[in-house]
């Protein structure tokens, strides 16, 4: 999946409107403007559609945290310059405040069967013995089951 998709799909998964993807992005310490995040939202086909990085994704993904979690105090997290799938998985599973169990829920909503092993793969060190590679067929599932959780169609 390309940031853009993940981009389009939180902000329907959850009603997000331009005011509020601004205000995200504001959480994680950074300021962007209407203009840009209409261009990061268009379709590749469109004019004036422009990719979204992944240090601004990340950026967003902080912003998501921490709108949905609360702010920490101090210093806050640095965003990933390169990011993964798993990375993009582990960060949504900190926002939404998800146990394995709520995980492994939202892949039975899309009939998508994982074990415990298999989840737990994706969230361990990329060097780890027992590390998996999230695909994008597991995350464009996983997102899949938030819209249907989230939004009931």
């Amino acid at each position: 999946m390309n940031n853009n998709d993940v981009l389009r799909r939180i902000r329907y998964i959850f009603d997000f409107g331009d005011d509020k993807m601004i205000e995200l992005f504001a959480l994680a310490e950074c300021e962007v403007t209407r203009e840009q995040v209409s261009n990061w939202l268009k379709k590749e086909e469109q004019d004036d559609y422009e990719e979204i990085n992944d240090l601004q994704l990340a950026t967003f993904l902080n912003g998501l945290i921490n709108h949905r979690r609360g702010k920490k105090e101090g210093a806050q997290p640095t965003p990933e310059a390169r990011l993964t799938n798993n990375i993009i998985l582990r960060k949504l599973k900190i926002a939404l405040d998800f146990k394995d169990d709520d995980i492994l829920d939202i892949m039975k909503l899309v009939d998508l069967r994982l074990s415990r092993h298999e989840l737990s793969a994706f969230f361990r060190k990329a060097g780890h013995k027992h590390y998996r590679e999230c695909k994008d067929q597991i995350l464009r599932n996983f997102m899949k089951g938030l819209q249907l959780k989230y939004r009931g169609e």
